[in-house]
């Protein structure tokens, strides 16, 4: 909904019955409302950790920086299955790589992604 739009009719009933002043409600609703932009920014990083070996992938980093080789055990997969997941952490800016001489380094871009990881493991209360 744009901010000239107004709510669907039945949501416009049931703010009319909840609130002395329904437009300044909705126009504090449209407001807050997280632009597109934003919210395709979140939707890309959760696309990129709903996936069982790319989570794997940024718990393995957890501790120490990893080669390519290294990741391809902890999948127990080929180079190009791994290449296709870190490209894809990369991409959403949850990894980072150097190289030295022939070899990919990587590495977690921000911790903050082990706070998800660990609120994951929260709210799934570890079972």
């Amino acid at each position: 909904m744009s901010e000239s739009e107004s709510p669907p009719d039945d949501a416009q009933e049931a703010l009319e019955r909840l609130y002395d002043d329904p437009a300044a409600r909705i126009a504090n609703l449209q407001n807050v409302r997280p632009s597109d932009q934003d919210v395709a920014g979140q939707e890309a990083v959760f696309k990129a950790l709903a996936n069982k070996d790319r989570l794997r992938v940024l718990e393995a980093l957890r501790d120490s920086e990893c080669c390519g080789c290294e990741l391809q055990v902890v999948l127990d997969a080929p180079q190009s299955t791994v290449a296709t997941h870190l490209r894809k952490l990369k991409e959403v800016g949850l990894v980072k790589s150097r190289k030295k001489g022939k070899w990919s380094y990587y590495r977690i871009a921000d911790t903050a992604v082990f706070e998800l990881l660990d609120l994951a493991h929260a709210i799934q209360g570890d079972s």
